[in-house]
């Protein structure tokens, strides 16, 4: 779970810094596709490596959460949380919302097959290449859609606040004195994330990104 979870989170914050390319215009993000497609199979090769480590992430996740579940069978008749935070008792949920999430990005944006008539693949800049700027304003003009994203940031904030602080205790890495730090830095990396990501629809909704 936890290496699984910081490839992950590696990934999360790549692909923050390329997406922000769509405020520098059509020519930055679409500049940015291309480079990537050029790559070739190398793309292919780290989509398989993203997709084992998304699967293997997934499938621990739900074998912990039912082993934990098989050790206290029956409910206690109060519930207190002495260190379980929100995010921490909720991560089997925030993990399914962000699964349907990324299917449902990928058809999106790399498939492309949820609005055809917005897709890179069927629309080219003056320079010929897949209009990735068009797709991505087009496609979050619509409210609806931005606010899926927005929803679904929240619930990657809650995932990531507690897994990244998570993964730094599996190794054994905090104690009694550090924990708090360690908290406070995850929660903080948790919100810059949620801000970054969030940042691109809100700003195309309210017209401050358009064509």
């Amino acid at each position: 779970m936890a290496v699984t979870g910081l490839v992950l989170l590696g990934f999360v914050i790549v692909h923050l810094l390329g997406n922000t390319s769509v405020f520098v215009g059509p020519d930055g993000i679409n500049a940015y596709a291309e480079k990537l497609h050029s790559l070739g199979p190398v793309v292919y090769i780290f989509r398989l490596v993203m997709l084992a480590a998304f699967a293997i992430h997934i499938i621990y996740g739900i074998q912990l959460t039912l082993e934990n579940r098989a050790a206290s069978p029956a409910k206690y008749a109060i519930q207190k949380r002495q260190r379980a935070t929100f995010a921490s008792s909720t991560m089997i949920v925030s993990g399914l919302v962000l699964l349907a999430f990324v299917i449902y990005h990928l058809l999106h944006f790399t498939v492309q097959v949820t609005d055809p008539a917005i897709s890179a693949k069927a629309n080219l800049d003056a320079l010929g290449r897949p209009d990735v700027y068009l797709m991505v304003v087009k496609g979050f003009q619509k409210i609806f859609v931005s606010l899926i994203y927005v929803v679904s940031m929240v619930f990657l904030f809650l995932h990531l606040s507690h897994g990244a602080q998570s993964f730094v205790q599996t190794f054994g890495l905090t104690n009694a004195n550090t924990l708090p730090a360690v908290n406070v830095g995850g929660k903080a990396l948790s919100a810059i994330l949620l801000l970054g990501y969030i940042a691109i629809p809100l700003l195309i909704v309210i017209g401050f990104v358009k064509i």
